[in-house]
């Protein structure tokens, strides 16, 4: 394999340095022939399936996984009327199998609820059935028109992990929104990435859905990115597609239900937020590899490192880690540039002068440096990864606090979301949304935050003056 040593562009240029790294770090192609469609490389495939394996464990232990259609017949998708205005701009339409019009045309799914929900009605017949929960991890298609970006803005959303629930009542329906998000705090948590949640605005909200919250990051530019919903649906679509159960009075009621996604985005975030000017920073819990180790090969003693490495790897292996030995004949300093610009989270060294002491050299992806002795390397090995997640997420948490800014004036909150977040009151009303939005250029994210980053108490609206709450604004992906 050919060294690649060349400097990445610096983080500072985050576009730059975000595009490049996709490529050199063999996350996604961006070459193939159809804008917004990109395709997976090993590596970044490798990251994506270890985050979604987290993401599952947690569905799994009150959802079960399916799988629906991708095409959804033209009736269908159009019963719900708001819900479709929300999209029509963005559905392709398959109008012909071979050279034969189709009698009804299909929609590729851009969201799963008009294919879901006609089978919900079916499957629902009596309280005994709720609560349901059902998740899908699938591809999506939307005719995205604005500028696309892999992972951020696509056509072909990859990896979008949709849950639809169903509940006999609207209170029961709001408890799984606040479980959701629960659950998606803790998938961000594992993945070391800091979030804000807060409820969007009216003209925000799931087309179709009472209500929606969301959960959104703080990337390197200080723009938000969107990286989860949870949306309260209500009895919205029920009522459209008729799903009702009996209760135990054997009247026929509607069900409430909720939906919440995560996509690829999840991705981009974890790229993002880690990274650095030499790389990819994967936390371990989605590191495809855990460990490399590195012999250092030098002089008459390069087969009994070698004998030693081989041992090692046998050792971790059998613990459970994952983890590479590299035996590339290239210079040890390519390797290092080479597993560090891939974010392997620990490096491990082990050469003559190693082997004499009976240790074995660890350094994590930031530069961490520990010695462990040979006879103890599983738990030592352990122990640094975990100090090594528990680094890179206060790092990222510390870097989320100083993004976010507490304003008390239009000219602050103009200033303060050109690096981040700005946190104000607001009134609720759209023309007051209008007058921060147009002074700040800049979106209201949502509003009633709950984050330990944001510690502002309800205030006067920042444009009226009349009562107000706790509002985010920022500059948006």
């Amino acid at each position: 394999m050919e060294e690649d040593t060349g400097a990445l562009p610096l983080k500072d240029d985050f576009s730059r340095w975000y595009n490049e790294i996709l490529w050199r770090a063999e996350i996604m192609d961006v070459r193939y022939p159809v804008k917004g469609l990109y395709v997976w490389y090993p590596h970044g495939f490798a990251i994506r399936k270890r985050a979604y394996q987290i993401l599952r464990e947690l569905l799994d232990r009150d959802h079960q996984e399916t799988l629906f259609p991708l095409l959804v017949p033209e009736n269908e998708f159009m019963k719900e009327a708001e819900h479709i205005r929300g999209f029509e701009n963005e559905v392709y339409w398959v109008t012909h199998g071979g050279r034969n019009r189709l009698d009804v045309p299909l929609a590729l799914r851009p969201t799963s609820e008009t294919a879901i929900y006609p089978m919900y009605a079916l499957w629902i017949r009596s309280h005994a059935d709720l609560p349901l929960k059902l998740y899908q991890v699938v591809n999506t298609f939307r005719y995205e028109t604005k500028h696309t970006r892999p992972l951020i803005r696509l056509r072909e959303i990859t990896s979008f992990k949709e849950a639809h629930t169903a509940h006999a009542t609207w209170e029961e329906a709001e408890r799984q929104v606040q479980a959701a998000v629960e659950l998606y705090r803790e998938f961000y948590r594992q993945l070391g990435i800091p979030v804000i949640v807060s409820r969007r605005p009216e003209w925000d909200k799931f087309p179709g859905a009472d209500y929606t919250m969301a959960v959104d990051t703080v990337m390197p530019d200080g723009k938000t990115l969107q990286i989860g919903t949870v949306h309260h649906l209500g009895s919205n679509f029920s009522k459209t597609y008729d799903i009702t159960y009996e209760d135990a009075n054997g009247e026929q009621q509607y069900v409430h239900q909720t939906c919440y996604g995560i996509s690829e985005r999840s991705i981009a975030a974890l790229i993002s937020v880690h990274g650095d000017d030499r790389g990819l920073v994967l936390p371990p819990a989605a590191a495809p590899l855990e460990a490399v180790i590195v012999p250092i090969l030098i002089g008459k003693r390069g087969q009994e490192v070698l004998a030693a490495a081989e041992a090692l790897l046998c050792d971790l292996q059998d613990a459970g880690y994952r983890v590479h030995l590299d035996t590339r004949d290239i210079r040890p300093g390519a390797k290092y540039y080479y597993w560090e610009l891939r974010g392997v989270p620990v490096r491990l060294e082990i050469g003559p002068r190693d082997i004499d002491a009976g240790a074995v050299v660890a350094v994590t992806r930031l530069g961490g440096r520990t010695t462990i002795g040979r006879g103890k390397v599983v738990e030592g090995v352990r122990s640094v990864l975990d100090r090594f997640a528990d680094e890179i997420r206060t790092r990222a948490d510390q870097e989320m606090a100083r993004r976010i800014r507490i304003v008390d004036s239009m000219e602050e909150a103009a200033e303060a979301v050109r690096s981040g977040v700005a946190v104000l009151s607001w009134c609720g009303s759209p023309g007051c949304a209008g007058s921060i939005e147009e002074t700040t250029d800049a979106s209201i994210l949502g509003s009633g935050s709950r984050s330990p980053h944001i510690t502002l108490a309800d205030q006067p609206c920042i444009v009226c003056g009349e009562p107000g709450t706790t509002t985010l604004i920022a500059r948006t992906y």
